[in-house]
Formats: C-alpha cells, sequence, structure tokens
C-alpha cells in the first residue's frame, strides 16, 4: 500500500475543495494515486464543494446558545432559505454555536475546532455538507457575550426551532438579583432590541463618528432656517436628543409598555428583582445584513440546472 503524504493530501484537497478527511481517506481508497482519487471524490460528491464556494451565502440561519452569565451568537450562511430549513443544516449551525461554547468565537480557531462525532473539523464539515446538499456555506460571523454576577438572555425572531431563526439577540445584564426574574426581564429586553435595533447601550458607547456626522447634518439644516448661531446651537443639541432616542438602548422607548424608557423600566424592574441591574452589552445578528444579494431568474436558473 502506497505512503499517504500531507503533500498529496494537500494536492488532492486543492484540486476538489474536498475536506482533509475525505481526500486522505479518497487517498487510501485509491492506493494513493491523486488521479483516481478525485474521480473517487466526484462519484462520492465530494468534490463539487470547491465550485460552489465563490456562490453567493445570504440566507441560512442565526443560531444562539447560553449558560448563565454567557451567550454565544452564530451566523450560518446557505444560498436559499429552502436549505435553512433543513433539519441537516438546522443541526449544523446548533453544533457550531455549541462549539462556539467550547474553544470562542474567533473564526480561524471555530473553523479549526474538532466537529464532533466525525473526525473533522467544523470547516471540514461545512465542506462536506457543501457537497451533499449543494449550496455555498460558510460561517460568516459569531460573537461572544458576558455578565458576572448576572445572566445572559435570549430572544429569537422567526424562530424555527429554539435557538435558531432569523434575528437573534443576546442581552447581558449585570445583577446581584433574582436570577429567574433577571432573565425574564433580559428577554424583554433582547425583543425591544430585536424590534428597535439600538447602535449601542448608552450615549457615552456611540461611535464619536456617528455623533460628529449626525451634529454636521443638524447643523446644516439648522442653518438653512436662517435663524442666528446661538439659537442654532440650541437647535441642533435638541435635535441631538431626539436622535438619542432613536438610536441608544437605554434612551429609547420601552416596546413592551411603549411608555416608559427602557432605563426608567430597568429602574422598575429592580426593584422586583431585588438588586440594582446595568445592561452591560448586547449583540444582535439579523440574517443576511450588508449581504448584497444577486439578482437571480429563477428560470434561467431551473434551465442552467436541466442543462447540466
Amino acid at each position: 500500500m502506497a505512503q499517504i503524504t500531507a503533500a498529496m493530501v494537500k494536492e488532492l484537497r486543492t484540486k476538489t475543495g474536498a475536506g482533509m478527511m475525505d481526500c486522505k481517506k479518497a487517498l487510501i481508497e485509491c492506493d494513493g494515486s491523486v488521479e483516481e482519487a478525485v474521480d473517487w471524490l466526484r462519484k462520492k460528491g465530494l468534490a463539487a464543494a470547491a465550485k460552489k464556494a465563490g456562490r453567493v451565502a445570504a440566507e441560512g440561519l442565526i443560531a444562539t446558545a447560553q449558560d448563565g452569565g454567557r451567550g454565544i451568537v452564530v451566523e450560518l450562511n446557505a444560498e436559499t432559505d429552502f436549505v435553512a430549513r433543513n433539519d441537516q443544516f438546522q443541526d449544523l449551525a446548533r453544533t457550531i454555536a455549541g462549539v462556539a461554547q467550547d474553544v470562542g468565537t474567533d473564526l480561524v480557531t471555530l473553523n479549526a475546532a474538532a466537529y464532533p462525532a466525525t473526525g473533522r473539523t467544523v470547516a471540514e464539515e461545512l465542506t462536506n455538507a457543501i457537497a451533499t446538499v449543494g449550496e455555498n456555506m460558510n460561517i460568516r460571523r459569531a460573537a461572544e457575550i458576558t455578565a458576572t454576577p448576572g445572566v445572559v438572555a435570549s430572544y429569537m425572531h422567526n424562530a424555527v426551532a429554539p435557538g435558531l431563526g432569523k434575528i437573534g439577540v443576546l442581552v447581558a445584564l449585570k445583577s446581584d438579583g433574582d436570577a429567574d426574574k433577571l432573565l425574564a426581564f433580559g428577554k424583554q429586553v433582547a425583543m425591544h432590541v430585536a424590534a428597535s435595533n439600538p447602535s449601542s447601550v448608552s450615549v457615552d458607547e456611540l461611535d464619536p463618528s456617528e455623533v460628529d456626522r449626525e451634529r454636521m447634518i443638524l447643523s446644516d439644516q439648522a442653518r438653512a432656517s436662517g435663524k442666528p448661531e446661538n439659537i442654532i446651537e440650541k437647535m441642533v443639541e435638541g435635535r441631538l436628543r431626539k436622535f438619542y432616542q432613536e438610536v441608544v438602548l437605554l434612551e429609547q422607548t420601552f416596546v413592551i409598555d411603549n411608555e416608559n424608557t427602557v432605563r426608567k423600566a430597568l429602574e422598575i424592574a429592580a426593584e422586583d428583582i431585588g438588586g440594582a441591574v446595568e445592561i452591560v452589552g448586547f449583540e444582535r445578528f439579523a440574517l443576511g445584513e450588508g449581504i448584497e444579494k444577486e439578482e437571480s431568474d429563477f428560470a434561467a436558473e431551473v434551465a442552467a440546472s436541466i442543462a447540466g
């Protein structure tokens, strides 16, 4: 039997885009012949993944996982919503979020981590899934959030299964109060974040460049009124306060009661929770946000598929 070297595995992987373990298995099956191994992988459908890697993947699922004061959110993309409704894809998203709980959210580390019970890495499991399902897939991003002492609460909008959906939110709340009550309030805040999409928790945490840009726009608008500079300054400050009410979590009107600000709702909740409560951060992942989707002709796609 021919000796299978790392260089041979690398060469086969470059040619086919198949996973490392699949390439090694193919070489063993083909007694070290790279060309025969290419055919072997093609017959198994494992060499098709590389051809799909350049296609836009803007659908998929957001997956969350949390344990007490720590939470993980991951975006796993595919090309179509149809695949996102597939049990295999859902298991993939759920498992990758679980792996991220163990190894963290750095994408290089996450892709290189072992995928449970397969002998493959996460990246290799994705390649295998691409070949099996027939669509490009990728882990687009992942984030972690913590609160000590406290809890991380979650909310999933358009959920297809527990912890899987289209908009995933994690909110970290720091408190020594009743954990169950804190978690219940945290879920309400997470629902608010999903609906209102704030930019930051507080005014101090806003990106200074975002504030400067808004101030410049408001100043130009105020000057167009022809009023004196001292009046313009007051107008700008008043409009900035309104801007903060739109983009800062604590300044927004709480969607749960549509009456108090989130800051005031926090104070009211703290009395029931039995201790001061601080929102230390949040993560909001909306599926496909920022990805430029390709315009497609469905009829043409079907015709191309039939043609080969």
